[in-house]
């Protein structure tokens, strides 16, 4: 295990114990309903959870990435739902006006993302731009004292809650990755709407919509940054920390998982035994122990690797992999050694199934970090 600082450790503790008394308790219920959980967020803004990774100097509360991956793992534990919403408000939503803003443009912003007066959004997926990130068609065309914006975003988290959307587009088509751009996009300019939330599979108190932009008049000042064209560069950078906050959702929730299935095992009795003395049992929950233990060490690799400035892309590749895969396969492994009742929503096994599945699928498709590790290795 990665030795904790004093300071990790007592934030373990701290978000352990606001996960399970606040966040946890309705879970269940915002399953149900997919009531959001903005008052939650509102709560984690006063304990300084918003500004968690970003440094004291910028407004934030300075903890780095690895007390941001415990913080993540903990609250998705409880409730995957709140924990895709807070892992995407800070790692997609803030962190692109974190690291690329302009002075100006982060003390308009930071301030009041740290604070949880409102969520941040980020819209890079397109409906034929997912994977192929640089298969972008939403324009930005120059005009008179900034740009008009033309296109569309799909699955895009915190929309609705937010008060701004860092977005990308072309502005200069005939670079293709060369030329796109990223535009900070307030709630309320005209041309900029955001559709209904889709009706999912899994993490149903989670927002998730479309974004559209029909002649959006976006001033000069809301490019991201100084620069034109370099939004390719910028968006890879911010997805390459946004893999470690969803490596450590896959850890929470195959944690979650173990947990549930552990309780289970111990309490249920067949043949005048409890589950958990039969040795097949025991080797299931062994094998979900030793992946949880692995994932969770793979993530803090990659948050420790980004504390410390060096190159960490290829960590976080496998450690998003790694839990992703991981949550899966405990969320089956759970349901299974529940049995009949691990397939009915009076357990929460199920939900943990269904909310997990998404982990292989965004920031990066399981396929994709495949990919990202075999040319990390120098494959062709």
């Amino acid at each position: 295990m990665l030795d904790l600082t004093p300071e990790q450790q007592a934030l373990r503790e701290m978000v352990h114990s606001f996960a399970q008394d606040v966040v946890a308790p309705g879970a269940a219920e915002r399953d149900k309903t997919g009531e959001f959980p903005l008052a939650i967020m509102k709560q984690m803004g006063e304990l300084g959870l918003l500004g968690l990774p970003f440094s004291e100097d910028e407004g934030g509360t300075g903890g780095g990435y690895v007390s941001y991956a415990i913080a993540v793992e903990e609250i998705t534990r409880a409730c995957a739902s709140t924990g895709i919403t807070y892992a995407a408000n800070l790692s997609l939503g803030i962190s692109p006006i974190y690291l690329f803003g302009t002075k100006e443009q982060k003390a308009k912003y930071l301030p009041h993302l740290f604070q949880g007066d409102y969520l941040a959004s980020f819209g890079l997926t397109e409906p034929e731009a997912g994977s192929d990130a640089g298969g972008t068609r939403t324009r930005a065309r120059r005009t008179e004292g900034g740009w008009i914006l033309n296109g569309s975003k799909c699955f895009i988290t915190n929309a609705s809650y937010a008060g701004v959307v860092t977005t990308t587009a072309l502005t200069d088509p005939e670079k293709k990755t060369k030329g796109i751009s990223a535009f900070l996009v307030e709630q309320g300019t005209p041309g900029f709407s955001v559709n209904t939330p889709y009706d999912k599979l899994g993490l149903s108190a989670s927002n998730t919509t479309e974004l559209v932009f029909e002649d959006a008049q976006i001033p000069e000042e809301n490019l991201l940054g100084t620069k034109e064209n370099v939004g390719f560069k910028q968006f890879l950078e911010v997805l390459d920390g946004g893999r470690i906050s969803i490596g450590a959702m896959g850890v929470g929730l195959a944690q979650a998982a173990l947990d549930a299935a552990l309780k289970y095992a111990k309490e249920r009795k067949q043949f005048g035994k409890t589950l958990s003395s039969f040795q097949a049992i025991q080797f299931k929950l062994a094998d979900m122990a030793t992946q949880v233990q692995l994932s969770r060490l793979a993530v803090w690799n990659a948050a420790r690797l980004k504390d410390a400035h060096k190159p960490f892309s290829q960590a976080a590749a496998i450690g998003k992999l790694h839990a992703s895969e991981t949550a899966v396969k405990c969320a089956l492994e759970a349901i299974q050694i529940h049995g009949g009742y691990g397939y009915m929503k009076d357990y929460p096994v199920e939900r943990y199934l269904r909310d997990a599945k998404l982990l292989e699928i965004g920031e990066g498709t399981s396929e994709i970090q495949r990919l990202v590790i075999a040319r990390s290795l120098g494959c062709a």
